[in-house]
């Protein structure tokens, strides 16, 4: 590690910085390449490069058996997956989805696109997780979906939103992007709900370059939505799906997502390794705490949250400022919520006091597997320099007129 003994060295304030290589939030992982190259001859060689080929046809039977599920379907993107399931799933004539403000920057956007308002709702604050408690007082008659989504650590008690929504009679979706891995006290994720997301973007558990999945024990839902993906056909030139588009995973994706599941069980070892290289050294950090992983459960072990609590001495974006300095990547947790951006479509608030609060203290830090368990040391040694040294930081901000 470049010696930080001094703050004049911060690359903040124009010093070297610790990483030539940008350490990422991302997981960006490769999968072995002969095996990818393997599963791209298969499509090569049938001439098959879309509509359902080979991979395809093998990546969903394996996702469906990885998940314990009766049904996979592949997209485009997870964007095409979580679009095209609301449309399917969604009560005709209502127009409301509950979902948490403290996600995904774009769910609300989704939401509107489908022609549905966004019904805002509470987070638990020990979790980060919607709850009952959070989601039932948004439920009316306008409620078309529940939108079960699952935070970075750990899952939402989809056991018991389950419960809710039957209870209702109101369909529920869980978005579990970030748990891939995970299982709960109802099981293992992909069963749970009326369906549930994936994404196969570079930066989540299955690298598949982009693409999407969904998982489901519904087959009406499966058949649906395997033709809405591919323009609503249902056999040649036979339009018959209302809502169909072109949003077909592709040949080559499959590759990737096939060698990345391939290697999964590799990877959840060394992303274990590197949470509890985490765990044991951000002890001595002064203000930060770990989000950790419920090892009650199955996890997949892949993000790494810390929560800047009321002793860490700098504000949270001066922090992540030093720390990008450094090609340390760090970022807000969900920030800023949902319900704080510009929107240019109806949606409904709740009071959303705790999300507004948890919004401004907790910061994602690299992992995946560009980031070694010496970076991870690095990366710590250098956040108990910056706790150490903060008021000297801040005075030499002040007068350096850093940003």
């Amino acid at each position: 590690m470049i010696d930080k003994n001094d703050v004049n060295n911060l690359a903040y304030f124009g010093g070297k910085k610790i990483f030539a290589t940008p350490k990422s939030t991302s997981n960006l992982l490769q999968p072995d390449i002969e095996k990818f190259l393997g599963y791209s001859r298969v499509f090569f060689e049938h001439g098959q490069y879309t509509n359902n080929g080979p991979n395809i046809r093998l990546l969903e039977k394996r996702l469906a058996d990885f998940h314990q599920t009766a049904f996979c379907v592949t997209f485009s993107s997870g964007f095409w997956a979580l679009a095209l399931a609301i449309r399917a799933l969604a009560i005709d004539g209502r127009n409301e989805i509950i979902m948490p403000s403290l996600t995904y920057r774009r769910m609300a956007d989704i939401a509107s696109w489908v022609n549905l308002k966004p019904h805002f709702c509470e987070v638990e604050s020990d979790t980060l997780a919607m709850s009952v408690a959070t989601v039932e007082p948004c439920i009316n008659e306008n409620t078309a979906l529940i939108l079960g989504v699952h935070p970075i650590v750990n899952c939402a008690d989809s056991n018991a939103l389950v419960d809710l929504a039957r209870q209702n009679n109101i369909p529920i979706l869980f978005d579990s992007v970030e748990s891939v891995y995970e299982s709960t006290s109802a099981g293992k994720v992909g069963g749970q709900g009326d369906a549930e997301c994936f994404s196969l973007h570079a930066c989540k558990l299955f690298n598949g370059f982009g693409g999407g999945y969904l998982t489901t024990n519904d087959e009406n839902l499966a058949f649906k939505l395997a033709s809405m993906r591919t323009f609503g056909f249902l056999g040649a030139d036979n339009v018959a799906i209302v809502g169909g588009m072109n949003a077909k995973l592709n040949e080559i994706h499959a590759a990737m997502t096939l060698a990345s599941l391939d290697d999964i069980e590799d990877q959840v070892a060394l992303n274990r390794e590197r949470y509890y290289t985490y765990k044991t050294h951000l002890n001595s950090v002064m203000g930060v705490r770990l989000l950790e992983f419920d090892e009650e459960y199955q996890t997949g072990y892949k993000n790494i949250v810390i929560e800047l609590t009321d002793e860490w001495p700098l504000n949270r974006e001066l922090t992540i400022e030093i720390l990008n300095a450094e090609n340390i990547l760090t970022r807000p947790y969900y920030y800023p919520p949902l319900h704080r951006k510009p929107m240019s479509y109806p949606y409904i608030l709740v009071n959303l006091s705790i999300t507004d609060s948890l919004a401004q203290r907790f910061v994602n830090l690299p992992c995946g597997q560009l980031v070694s368990n010496d970076d991870i040391v690095n990366i710590v040694t250098f956040m108990n320099f910056i706790a150490t040294n903060a008021i000297e930081i801040s005075e030499h901000q002040k007068k350096s007129g850093a940003k």
